[in-house]
């Protein structure tokens, strides 16, 4: 008999290559999502040092968040708050909704170093 398909054999064989591959892939899309959100609170913790710094060119002092208005706002799903301000430093920190990851910044001698250089994102 001429007979044309697959066997129930070939068929298994294919959903378990399948399902190898697919439990190759999935962890690595994991990661690859909390690269990204890292990613973005280093970004926003940049982007409030740019936002400090127009701050400080205006008042000769450092702005908390509400000081500092429009001139700063966060990614979707990123919360950074300021916890120390001085007129000569500030550090601050930032989380996301999307991992357990933390990460801070500091500028200036009187803040308390939060990373190792001042003025760099740190994430743990």
């Amino acid at each position: 008999m001429n007979r044309k398909g697959f066997t129930l054999i070939e068929l298994l064989i294919v959903v378990v290559i399948i399902g190898i591959l697919a439990a190759i892939a999935i962890p690595k899309f994991a990661n690859t999502k909390e690269k990204a959100y890292v990613a973005s609170m280093k970004s926003d913790l940049r982007n409030l040092v740019n936002a400090e710094e127009s701050y400080f060119a205006d008042f000769v002092t450092y702005g908390t968040t509400a000081q500092l208005g429009t001139g700063y706002a966060e990614s979707p799903g990123v919360t950074v708050a300021i916890a120390t301000v001085t007129g000569s430093g500030w550090q601050a920190s930032a989380t996301h909704t999307g991992t357990a990851k933390t990460c801070a910044i500091y500028l200036g001698v009187n803040a308390a170093a939060a990373g190792e250089n001042e003025g760099e994102p740190i994430c743990v």
